[in-house]
């Protein structure tokens, strides 16, 4: 990028996601920048697109700084949508399409957002939640949104010309809590900057990339990552379901030079048999992270793809990844091959250090405590939540992680376990407590407990531990089966147990604390609980 294209990609010597757009859309028009089956658009013609969606959210009342809900899959009119956003100076916020209606209904009402689009396979679940949602002005549907878009076609949209300040927020990413209650992540002006620059400067993401954007774009790891591929003035593959066979023809047909995927999706793609004849030579590298991995599985993919692999770690609060292990640490038979387990070092704009969570005093080099970190990339806090956001975030900038791990002495991190006894379960965040609540609600249980096991397809998988009611059945299967469908009637399926075990007592601590390490160290011994 040359010193004009600089200044017009950011402003006060920044980058924003509208002047990105504003920026290529004029440098390169006629380029690709997003495909979607037989689907391509230019950048030309998405900043044309973007501006048309902001002119129709402005005739609808919508100002800067409203939020524009988005619930679907991924597709290219989330882009259309986001950027429209961006441009106007509304915050976007993709909802989780894998909850239930309810939850899904309660991040829209928690974050007030005055518009929802909505793909065709979601109306039944919008159908069951509208009645539980008050703020939305107007409803629409993605099968009329070129309709809804293109209204006043006749006049030439105009671009708004909103560029967000460092403080503004930009999107909204929903992550759970504890409690179950959703939290909307506020990322700025200033942390969509660093998801820019960190793309050319970390992982040399460049003009010729053709980007893999198969993550689901409610998470930083797919917003994050397809803003990080568009970086540069690159083309943007999206992938709508994940078919391990379907990928492998897109990696192939339109020579995907970088992606970002789970672990699970590594898993699929090497049970794939036509891996065995795909051409992956367009690959330069596969970045990782969000769950767990196995060296095996780590070391299979590399062997299989044959391009460079670089780990990544962060969360959606620090806006997506805060450290990398870089192809030259990926080194199996080296001998530094112990580094594979490491989730790298962080960034130079990024501190970390690691605190005892009882002292709050920081650690020495080698021992486990929690991981704090402090840089640009730290999110503005949770929407309309002064408590929670003070509780993770220190005055002076550290953001707790709630993640334990440790710091070896030339500055990689190994994250060791997770403080709140998260499960990650193919990339998705499964908070225990949420699903235990569900499982009381059965009357045959008594008391619960929930503990992530390892899986081989997911990493970890959600395995309940319950005491019984004196009026449970005996019949051990059918009760497995009906407590199952009970929380799945509540809960995405993604967090629901997919086994259980019966004990007569939960283990506790004198402080009634029940004592989660004792539960899975028959499932996972003496082996580490590795997440990433």
């Amino acid at each position: 990028m040359n010193t004009k294209q600089s200044e017009q990609a950011g402003v006060n010597g920044y980058r924003t996601a509208s002047g990105m757009l504003r920026a290529w859309a004029t440098e390169i028009p006629d380029a690709p920048m997003l495909t979607q089956g037989s689907d391509t658009l230019t950048w030309g013609e998405v900043y044309d697109h973007a501006k048309l969606v902001s002119r129709s959210l402005a005739a609808a009342g919508v100002v800067a700084g409203d939020r524009v809900a988005f619930l679907d899959r991924n597709g290219i009119e989330y882009f259309e949508v986001f950027f429209g956003c961006a441009l106007l100076g509304a915050v976007s916020v993709a909802v989780n399409w894998r909850l239930a209606p309810t939850e899904m209904a309660s991040i829209i009402e928690d974050a007030e957002a005055s518009v929802l689009f909505f793909g065709a396979d979601y109306a039944a679940a919008v159908k069951e939640f509208g009645p539980l949602v008050t703020c939305i002005r107007q409803w629409v549907p993605l099968d009329q949104f070129a309709q809804w878009r293109d209204a006043d076609s006749a006049v030439e949209p105009q671009d708004p010309g909103f560029e967000p300040g460092p403080g503004d927020v930009v999107t909204q990413l929903y992550t759970s809590g504890t409690t179950g209650l959703p939290k909307g992540a506020m990322i700025s002006g200033r942390n969509i900057s660093c998801i820019l620059t960190e793309a050319d400067q970390v992982f040399h993401i460049g003009g010729d990339t053709v980007s893999l954007v198969a993550m689901p774009l409610f998470h930083i790891g797919g917003t994050g990552w397809a803003l990080s591929g568009m970086s540069r003035g690159g083309h943007s593959v999206i992938v709508r379901d994940m078919d391990p066979a379907a990928v492998l023809c897109l990696i192939e047909e339109h020579g995907i030079t970088e992606m970002f995927v789970v672990p699970a999706v590594l898993m699929f793609l090497l049970a794939t048999p036509e891996l065995a004849t795909a051409d992956m030579s367009s690959l330069r590298t596969v970045f990782y992270g969000a769950s767990p991995i196995s060296e095996d599985v780590l070391v299979r993919s590399m062997n299989a793809l044959g391009c460079d692999f670089a780990q990544v770690y962060g969360l959606t609060e620090t806006s997506g990844a805060i450290t990398s292990l870089m192809p030259g640490d990926h080194d199996p038979d080296g001998p530094r091959a112990g580094l594979l387990r490491s989730a790298g070092r962080p960034f130079d704009h990024v501190e970390l250090r690691i605190v005892d969570t009882d002292s709050g005093e920081e650690l020495s080099v080698g021992a486990v405590g929690e991981v704090w970190t402090r840089s640009d990339q730290n999110m503005l806090g949770y929407w309309n939540k002064a408590d929670e956001t003070a509780s993770v975030l220190s005055d002076d900038g550290w953001f707790r992680t709630g993640d334990a791990g440790w710091i070896d002495a030339e500055g990689y991190l190994f994250l060791h376990d997770r403080i709140k006894d998260m499960i990650v379960s193919g990339g998705e965040n499964i908070y225990p407590a949420e699903v235990e609540n569900a499982l009381l609600s059965h009357p045959a249980v008594a008391d619960a407990a929930v503990i992530g096991v390892p899986d081989d397809k997911w990493g970890e998988t959600v395995k309940a531990v319950v005491v019984r009611s004196p009026e449970a059945s005996d019949d051990h299967e059918a009760l497995v089966a009906d407590i199952i469908a009970a929380t799945r009637s509540r809960l995405a399926h993604y967090k629901c147990p997919t086994s259980i075990d019966f004990i007569e007592v939960l283990p506790r601590n004198p402080s009634g604390k029940v004592l989660k390490r004792e539960l899975r160290r028959p499932y996972w011994g003496d082996r580490e609980r590795n997440i990433h």
